[in-house]
């Protein structure tokens, strides 16, 4: 009984921490259709982006994730583009993002829709 308890608890709690870690991890916008104002705010727009040589797919099923420049703490640092499995049939990328908001710069991480 009180071991049934504690199961019941800890699947209740790791459920809840799931659907926070999926609300977190993606972009109201993607799914609602509404601007919401997500992003890291920034100094400075990115450089720009530079060229790449798509190489052979590996199989079926991968998609093309072309390179971004991703901010990381107090700069923008390059990465490649590659291929990728959609975490899901039917998923989509979305590109990262860079947004001039008045006058400051917002950066927003790329994600499967």
């Amino acid at each position: 009984m009180k071991t049934t308890k504690i199961l019941q608890k800890t699947l209740t709690l790791s459920l809840i921490l799931t659907a926070l870690i999926c609300l977190l991890g993606m972009p109201p916008a993607a799914s609602a259709g509404i601007r919401v104002g997500v992003g890291i705010r920034v100094g400075v727009p990115p450089p720009p982006l530079r060229q790449e040589v798509v190489v052979v797919r590996p199989g079926p099923g991968y998609v093309w994730v072309p390179g971004f420049w991703e901010w990381r703490h107090r700069d923008y640092a390059w990465v490649g583009g590659r291929w990728a499995r959609p975490p899901h049939r039917g998923a989509v990328w979305v590109a990262p993002r860079h947004e001039l908001r008045g006058r400051y710069h917002y950066w927003a991480r790329g994600y499967w829709r």
